[in-house]
C-alpha cells in the first residue's frame, strides 16, 4: 500500500516527521510512502533546515508551487498533483494540518476516488476570515479517516456529522517532535551577542494580515509589548511578510531584537528557556504548552482550546489594551501552571501508522 504524505509550509514538516519515522521503523510493514513537497514554502532556510535537523529524507516529489495568491497557489498544487496522481496514483493521500496544500491535495485525491487521510482533523476556530478555517472545513467535508489532537476535535466532527468509525483520537505529532528533540535544542547564534539569560526575555512571533498588515496597528501592537516587556529583551523572529513592515517603523525601544526566521532546534530553545511567548500562531501554544511556558495569543477565537483549558496558553484578543494586564501577570510569576493534554505523549506518530496498516489492509 502507497501512501502520499504531504508536506508544504514550515509546520507540516515537524508534523510528519514522527509519521514517517513511524512508517520506517514498522516491523514487517505492507505501508510505503512517498513524501511530498507541495514548495508551498519558497523560502529555503524556512524549509531546507527542517528536513535536516528533523531527519526527514528528501521528498520523493517536489512540486514547486512556490508563491502566489491565495487562488493560483491552491490552483497550482491542484494541477501538479493531479497530474502525478494520474501517472503514478497511490492508495491514500495524507494531508496535515490547514494550509493551502492540505486543502488541494484532498480536493484532487478525492475526485480521484482515492481516500483521504488528516492528520489534525477536527479543529475549528470559528472564524471564517482566518484562510485556515475555509481549508479544515473543506479538507474535513472529505476526508475518509479523521486523526484528532484533541476531545473538543472529536466533538466538533461529530457534530458536523462524522461518524465515530471515521475519528481516531490520537494525540499530536507536533508534540511527538517536540519530544524527540527535546535534548537536542541549541542556542542560536545570537544568544550571547544579545547577553540573553533563561527566563529573562520573551519571544514574540506575528504573522496574520490583521497584525502586521497595517503599519499603525503593527506599531502599537509592538509598542504594548515592549512596555509590558518591562525592559526585559523581545526577541521577534521575522517572518518574511513582515520584514518590509519592520523598516517602516520609527522609535521602537531597544529592548526589540527582531531575527531571521530561526530553525527549529533554535527556536524551540528560545521558547524553552523565554520567561514567555507572544504569538498569533497556533502551533506555538502547543509546544508552549508541553514546555509549561506562559503563552499570550494575539487573537480572539482559537483552534486549540485544549492550549487554554488544560495548558499554559491564554487568549488575550486582537487589541493591544488587553495585553499590559496580562504582562503583570508574567512579570509578577502569577501565571497559572497549565498541564499537558491527553495523548500528547510523544507516541502519536506510531498510533497513527498502525491505525492505517489496520484500516488499509
Amino acid at each position: 500500500m502507497l501512501i502520499d504524505i504531504i508536506a508544504g509550509a514550515r509546520p507540516n514538516f515537524m508534523k510528519i516527521a514522527p509519521i514517517i519515522h513511524a512508517v520506517q521503523k514498522k516491523k514487517n510493514n505492507t505501508l510505503k510512502y512517498r513524501l511530498i513537497h507541495t514548495g508551498q514554502h519558497y523560502d529555503n532556510n524556512m524549509s531546507n533546515d527542517f528536513f535536516e535537523q528533523l531527519e526527514i529524507p528528501l521528498p520523493h516529489v517536489n512540486l514547486g508551487v512556490g508563491s502566489g495568491s491565495q487562488a493560483k497557489q491552491t490552483a497550482q498544487i491542484m494541477i501538479k498533483y493531479e497530474e502525478l496522481l494520474l501517472k503514478e496514483p497511490s492508495n491514500l493521500c495524507l494531508v496535515v494540518g490547514d494550509v493551502n496544500s492540505t486543502m488541494a491535495c484532498a480536493i484532487v485525491a478525492r475526485k480521484l476516488c482515492i481516500s483521504v487521510a488528516h492528520v489534525e482533523g477536527g479543529i475549528r476556530s470559528g472564524d471564517w476570515t482566518m484562510p485556515e478555517e475555509i481549508n479544515r472545513i473543506v479538507t474535513d467535508s472529505i476526508t475518509n479517516y479523521f486523526f484528532t489532537t484533541s476531545k473538543f476535535a472529536n466533538d466538533n466532527l461529530k457534530h458536523a456529522g462524522v461518524h465515530d468509525s471515521s475519528i481516531f483520537f490520537v494525540g499530536n505529532t507536533m508534540i511527538d517532535t517536540l519530544l524527540a528533540n527535546i535534548e537536542k535544542l541549541k542556542k542560536p547564534a545570537f544568544w550571547d551577542t544579545f547577553n540573553l539569560k533563561e527566563n529573562e526575555y520573551f519571544v514574540l512571533t506575528m504573522h496574520r494580515p490583521s497584525n502586521v498588515d497595517e503599519k499603525t496597528i503593527l506599531s502599537e501592537n509592538l509598542h504594548t509589548i515592549l512596555e509590558g516587556a518591562n525592559g526585559m529583551p523581545v526577541i521577534f523572529p521575522v517572518h518574511p511578510r513582515t520584514v518590509k513592515k519592520i523598516f517602516e517603523l520609527e522609535n521602537l525601544p531597544p529592548n526589540l531584537h527582531y531575527v531571521d526566521p530561526q530553525p527549529y532546534l533554535e527556536f524551540n530553545y528560545l521558547v524553552k528557556n523565554a520567561k514567555a511567548v507572544i504569538t498569533d500562531s497556533g502551533g506555538i501554544t502547543e509546544e508552549a504548552t508541553v514546555m509549561g511556558i506562559p503563552c499570550l495569543t494575539l487573537r480572539d477565537t482559537t483552534e486549540r482550546p485544549e492550549t487554554i483549558e488544560i495548558g499554559t496558553n491564554e487568549l488575550v484578543g486582537s487589541h493591544p489594551s488587553s495585553l499590559l494586564l496580562f504582562f503583570e501577570k508574567i512579570i509578577n510569576d502569577k501565571w497559572k501552571k497549565g498541564g499537558i493534554p491527553e495523548k500528547w505523549d510523544g507516541k502519536t506518530g506510531e498510533r497513527i501508522v498502525d491505525i492505517l496498516v489496520d484500516v488499509l489492509s
